[in-house]
């Protein structure tokens, strides 16, 4: 597809933070977009606000975007140790943009930066697209078991 831009921001995205920059370095409402496309491309990242949003972002190793013009499509971002964990996140693309090989574009960036490619073990969560990560190298984890704590009342602070 023509006219896409993939940015890699720096870690913390401050540029998307602060500025809401996007492709070439002009501001976007990136921050506003992003919210935009959780909200209308994900049932687990619905509903995010645009404070929460920036302190993900700030606390982001890699931080993944693709632009159409001046729109958003794309998102993905990872953490990382370095050395023994990276975990991939938030990888979503505008319903009207997918099966252009989008998602597989972010996918392949964040795992090929740096922060990302030198851990030992890359883990990532997803609730129906198994099939699309299985093709990109990712498998089914069978020795360990995702545990959760909802903490969204914030018990141990």
């Amino acid at each position: 597809m023509d006219n896409l831009t993939l940015v890699k921001h720096a870690a913390g995205a401050p540029g998307l933070r602060f500025f809401g920059m996007g492709a070439n370095f002009w501001p976007q409402k990136g921050n506003s977009q992003l919210q935009r496309l959780f909200n209308r491309n994900s049932l687990w990242a619905k509903g995010r606000n645009s404070k929460d949003i920036k302190t993900m972002l700030s606390n982001s190793a890699v931080v993944i975007t693709i632009w159409r013009f001046k729109q958003l499509i794309g998102f993905g971002r990872a953490t990382s140790d370095q050395i023994y964990r990276a975990i991939l996140w938030d990888i979503v693309v505008d319903r009207n943009f997918q099966n252009l090989g989008l998602g597989k574009t972010i996918t392949t960036s964040l795992l090929k930066d740096p922060m990302v490619a030198k851990a030992e073990r890359i883990y990532l969560m997803t609730t129906n697209h198994e099939n699309f990560y299985t093709k990109i190298g990712f498998r089914k984890e069978i020795n360990q078991n995702l545990m959760i704590l909802n903490n969204k009342n914030n018990l141990f602070i």
